[in-house]
């Protein structure tokens, strides 16, 4: 059984950083593809970036292009998501994903694993 437990959120002004970290147990998923989603209250989960097992291939979405950056360390079974230059749009609950196959992916049905989700609040 696998458990994706992410961490890191919390309250930010507008223009600050957070970096939040999706830690990985049960299974080791270095081989596989990894990615972060958010979603806020009546939308649907939406895509933010994600990563091949290597980490030598990334992708992101348009919004945060620039000032978001997906990083891994399989080693330690670990995501990271570091967030620049945060807008108050930002605010969501953010959700760690894998995804038990070698290519990413942007669609979130795509994806095998979830993370409970960590809250992140962007004040203006």
């Amino acid at each position: 059984q696998v458990q994706l437990v992410e961490s890191g959120g919390g309250l930010v002004q507008a223009g600050g950083s957070l970096r939040l970290s999706c830690a990985a147990s049960g299974r080791t998923l270095s081989s596989y593809p990894m990615g972060w989603f958010r979603q806020t209250p009546g939308k649907e989960r939406e895509f933010v970036a994600a990563i091949n097992w290597s980490g030598g291939i990334t992708a992101y979405a348009d919004p945060v292009k620039g000032r978001f950056t997906i990083s891994r360390d399989n080693a330690k079974n670990t995501v990271y998501l570091q967030m620049n230059s945060l807008k108050p749009e930002d605010t969501a609950v953010y959700y760690c994903a894998a995804r038990l196959s070698s290519d990413i992916h942007y669609y979130p049905r795509l994806y095998n694993y979830w993370g409970q989700g960590t809250q992140v609040t962007v004040s203006s």
